[in-house]
């Protein structure tokens, strides 16, 4: 591990230099056992593809203080049990139509039909590395290959908010209405953001997504559920 400071009120923990699972999981371990610690210094933590981004107050512990306690603390090979389990949040999508407009440019650019399509992309459970570029993005690895498919060479001015869609060789959901120029595969009724709620992301980084087919009358009923907060979403653990 390597610590580099960010400013007077951040410290970098870096991991490794590529995108993997196992380093992923090694930021799982970092920010589970800093996130246990009781104190007061620690204001926020932030996990990107290969590091943490450690926030804190720097009227109550300086770097060297922080990088110390940091240090002590990861010494320990012991692994809580929960850490070796998947937590997977299933996300229901309605696929194609207007909601999934280039479903059909998917399933040409792959030479597969668009119910192949469907079935691929709902046949994998997607880690979380992050979340970003806007509130609640999440940065998904795991998408096979048999779907990949370019951006939109022009991109749309306005992608609503739940579009799930695909990028090059990965998959993703719009928590916002954006500007976006990925391959639009359908739409989920879920909110990934919300901030006016206590917690207002609904998803965390290394989570796992299992993406589920829904049909309109089940979008619409899920959709009621979510404006009037009786909505709560699947979640289910797995053995790693």
């Amino acid at each position: 591990m390597e610590f580099l400071k960010a400013g007077d009120s951040a410290l970098i923990i870096e991991v490794g230099n590529d995108i993997s699972s196992e380093i992923n999981f090694e930021l799982k371990k970092i920010t589970k056992k800093l996130d246990s610690l009781e104190n007061d210094f620690i204001l926020d933590l932030l996990p990107t593809y290969r590091s943490i981004i450690v926030y804190y107050n720097p009227l109550k512990i300086s770097f060297n203080e922080l990088k110390k306690i940091i240090e002590d603390n990861l010494d320990s090979d012991e692994l809580d049990s929960d850490i070796l389990k998947k937590e997977i949040v299933e996300i229901p999508v309605l696929y194609g139509g207007e909601y999934g407009l280039d479903i059909e440019n998917i399933a040409c650019h792959n030479k597969i039909s668009v119910e192949e399509v469907i079935k691929i992309h709902t046949s994998e459970e997607y880690l979380i590395y992050m979340l970003g570029f806007t509130p609640g993005f999440p940065y998904l690895g795991g998408m096979s290959k048999k779907i990949a498919t370019p951006r939109l060479e022009t991109p749309r001015v306005k992608i609503p908010a739940g579009s799930v869609g695909i990028a090059g060789e990965q998959t993703g959901v719009y928590p916002i209405e954006s500007p976006g120029g990925w391959q639009l595969l359908g739409r989920t009724p879920l909110e990934f953001f919300s901030p006016l709620k206590e917690k207002p992301f609904l998803l965390k980084a290394g989570d796992y997504i299992k993406f589920k087919p829904i049909f309109q009358e089940e979008y619409d009923e899920i959709k009621s559920q979510v404006i009037s907060g009786k909505y709560i979403e699947k979640r289910y653990f797995k053995e790693m």
